[in-house]
């Protein structure tokens, strides 16, 4: 997908978790798992990456054939984290992370969400964001070998 950065409004989605993830801790890159994850890749001028980033995506593109992408904004379900709260991820600054919700008191209830997308890519980068080239969901349980359950409704740009 390719959308110009100029048409880039809102987004809209849903999720359920059934349980959280016991151990996980989103700060700490050995713990690093989330239920759910809604997940936004964006283009940018990569000749801003540090000299880290760079080396990261040119590894990445050996290995991959593709390169790293320029950001990532992820809407994620946190155990600690308050609510709300951007923080940067454990493993690159590339990566970006919004804590919608924290702790156990919305589990098992389907919850509905629309973000602009202009002003958390804004807040969490300090720049406007390029053209959205991918949106993907995530459950991710790798780190602390949990199961884990969560259930996403529909997702779609909207203005």
């Amino acid at each position: 997908m390719r959308v110009d950065a100029r048409k880039l409004k809102k987004i809209n989605f849903s999720w359920k978790v059934k349980q959280l993830i016991p151990g996980a801790d989103l700060t700490q890159r050995e713990l690093h798992d989330s239920p759910v994850r809604v997940v936004l890749v964006f283009e940018g001028d990569r000749t801003k990456f540090s000299a880290k980033n760079a080396m990261l995506s040119e590894l990445a593109h050996a290995l991959t054939g593709e390169p790293l992408p320029y950001a990532t904004l992820m809407y994620v379900w946190c155990n600690l984290c308050a609510s709300e709260v951007g923080f940067t991820n454990p493993r690159t600054d590339r990566i970006r992370e919004i804590a919608m919700e924290s702790g156990p008191r919305q589990l098992n209830r389907w919850l509905d969400y629309q973000r602009d997308i202009n002003a958390d890519f804004e807040n969490a980068f300090g720049e406007p964001p390029g053209a959205l080239i991918g949106v993907s969901i995530m459950t991710d349980s790798d780190n602390t070998r949990q199961d884990v359950d969560a259930w996403y409704g529909p997702i779609f740009l909207s203005q």
